[in-house]
């Protein structure tokens, strides 16, 4: 973006040198030149605006891509992460990358998932063993 801010205070400079000195009399002859000071405002001023929107659209685009750099590659399929063109596991990534130990817990939604399956499959069981127990004293008594 400096670049970009340089060549545009260039672009002003060669304006006013023309200006001043009348550069295309110079370099290629001619009459002499005639100075108009608000033209070359003028032109200074539609300079600085054309700049101030490409300098926006620029920086926009590249706080776009810092923001796409910043995020973080991970499988849909198996949760590794890509870093530095490997994929590690979630928990290798941040001993690496962050030097932060990992340890293993379960959030409160997930842990009532679980406890509401565990409470279906224990529901389940009752019922088919209470069908089976059903069936053998059928059994005993023929």
């Amino acid at each position: 973006m400096w670049y970009e801010a340089l060549g545009f205070v260039l672009i002003i400079a060669l304006s006013w040198v023309n200006e001043i000195e009348g550069l295309p009399d110079i370099l290629f002859g001619g009459t002499t030149h005639v100075r108009d000071w608000r033209y070359t405002a003028a032109q200074t001023l539609v300079i600085i605006y054309v700049w101030a929107i490409v300098f926006g659209l620029t920086k926009k685009l590249v706080d776009r891509l810092h923001h796409l750099e910043g995020l973080l590659k991970v499988c849909a399929w198996c949760r590794r992460v890509g870093h530095n063109g490997k994929w590690l596991k979630m928990e290798r990534y941040f001993a690496e990358g962050f030097h932060i130990q990992t340890t293993h817990g379960m959030c409160p939604d997930c842990l009532k998932k679980v406890q509401e399956d565990t409470a279906e499959f224990k529901r389940r069981e009752m019922e088919g063993s209470s069908t089976t127990d059903s069936g053998d004293e059928r059994s005993l008594a023929s």
